[in-house]
């Protein structure tokens, strides 16, 4: 069954600290996996990160509390299939347009902890989205766009609202933005910032225009999105 994908007008997030059980009770299995990761990737870096620990959607408004856990228990929690049921990873992403209406989504580079996966800039939040106990998820959207393309929010339409798609335990939250260049174009000044970058995120750039273009390197929650958008 495909991932239900809704429309949302708004998000009222908050940063709600609290201590997660997951992580303080397995902390050295996380540990010894991190540094296994770490010795086949050097550029992985254990930084902080926010996770939702509640979340309710109604009238068109998601509201949230998120806490703030090290990368290295994100990570193991991931990898070890989202044992804690209770926690959502809520993350925003940039469903980014050309003017000629198809989509471009990023390839993973090798050196990053998601390889070779497809899908639109993004990112867990950190705290950097934060301000005083807002967590500015919009915020963290265009600075990953920013990150991986070398895009500012001046060169792409922000459009109101979002769409979420409820994958089990993640919440992808997609913000459509839209370039007034069309795709290949758009595309090749990407293809440039990341030549410039010493550690791009990205290897490539894929332009998807229909269902013909959709991969399996692409997660199941983007080609739900994308289907639904294509209706």
């Amino acid at each position: 069954m495909p991932f239900p994908v809704v429309r949302l007008t708004r998000t009222e997030l908050r940063l709600a600290p609290r201590p997660w059980p997951f992580a303080q009770q397995r902390r050295a299995e996380i540990d010894a996996h991190f540094a296994h990761l770490s010795s086949a990737n050097p550029h992985a870096f254990n930084g902080r990160v926010l996770l939702l620990h509640e979340f309710a959607i109604g009238d068109g408004v998601l509201h949230g509390a998120y806490f703030e856990t090290d990368f290295a228990s994100f990570i193991a929690w991931r990898d070890w299939g989202w044992p804690d049921q209770s926690v959502r990873n809520c993350f925003g992403q940039a469903a980014l347009r050309g003017a000629d209406g198809a989509y471009l989504l990023g390839v993973m580079a090798a050196h990053t902890l998601n390889a070779g996966r497809i899908y639109f800039p993004s990112g867990t939040p950190d705290p950097s989205d934060v301000t005083g106990d807002r967590v500015d998820l919009a915020g963290s959207v265009l600075r990953e766009l920013t990150e991986e393309t070398g895009l500012a929010a001046t060169d792409v339409a922000v459009e109101a609202g979002w769409h979420a798609v409820l994958a089990g335990p993640r919440l992808a939250m997609l913000k459509p933005v839209r370039s007034p260049l069309p795709a290949p174009e758009l595309r090749a000044r990407i293809l440039a910032h990341l030549a410039a970058d010493v550690h791009p995120e990205l290897a490539d750039v894929r332009i998807v225009r229909g269902p013909a273009d959709l991969d399996d390197m692409m997660p199941e929650f983007i080609r739900d999105y994308l289907l639904e958008m294509w209706k």
